[in-house]
């Protein structure tokens, strides 16, 4: 005889997973956020106004030379970041650019811009009108606004160390680029990497100097993290 047996199947408990918490922004917060953002784009695209209007070259090269500056590549990124936060830091990017480890490694990045502009480039020339305006906004100011925005509303509390070398990961991509591209065109955006001027191994160790100055710089602000008052939300 052929007994068949019939086991009833067992309903998976599966767990329910807690509602995600929207984040919210303070209204100071806010407004602090799309002034970083409206000055942003601003400059971004006054020195894109003032770069065609110069027509020191064809507009195609123009465009490439344009987004070939780690300011500008850098400020992109930031305007963006506080865009996307202030519209919906609910949505994908917003969600991507309000994590602690990007948010700090943006921070990083307009850090070093306002930086080696400040102590390097500056006195190299003197730009004025409009240029000026747009070059302070971009080195100075919006530095400064992005370091007092992580130091003010930015979660800090899961920061870790082993973030920072994610965060190089940029910047190295961006020295290999601009070194790769400038062998073949003559054109380098920075003194301090022109290697038809001072040569490959001079590069490479301002490279490496820059390198170290990324990753000193890092490391203070995960250090940071760890002092300051944690803050679990926006």
């Amino acid at each position: 005889m052929d007994i068949k047996c019939i086991i009833p199947c067992k309903k998976k408990n599966t767990p329910t997973e807690p509602p995600i918490m929207k984040k919210q922004l303070s209204p100071f917060a806010q407004i602090f956020i799309g002034v970083i953002a409206a000055i942003g784009w601003f400059a971004l695209s006054a020195q894109f106004y003032i770069n065609a209007t110069l027509k020191i070259t064809p507009i195609p090269e123009m465009i490439i030379r344009y987004f070939t500056y780690f300011t500008i590549q850098t400020n992109i990124i930031v305007a963006v970041c506080f865009t996307a936060i202030l519209m919906n830091p609910n949505s994908k990017i917003g969600s991507f650019f309000c994590r602690q480890q990007v948010i700090a490694a943006v921070t990083v990045y307009i850090l070093i811009v306002g930086l080696i502009y400040n102590t390097i480039l500056r006195f190299l020339w003197a730009p004025t009108g409009l240029q000026q305006l747009v070059d302070e906004l971009l080195h100075t100011v919006i530095p400064v606004m992005a370091i007092v925005y992580w130091l003010l509303f930015a979660a800090k509390n899961a920061l870790k160390w082993k973030h920072i070398l994610s965060w190089l990961i940029y910047p190295f991509a961006y020295i290999f680029y601009v070194l790769l591209r400038g062998s073949v065109s003559g054109f380098y955006p920075y003194p301090f990497i022109n290697t038809a001027q001072l040569g490959l191994n001079k590069v490479v160790a301002n490279s490496v100097g820059i390198a170290g100055v990324f990753i000193f710089f890092s490391l203070l602000l995960v250090a940071i993290s760890k002092v300051l008052p944690q803050k679990k939300q926006m």
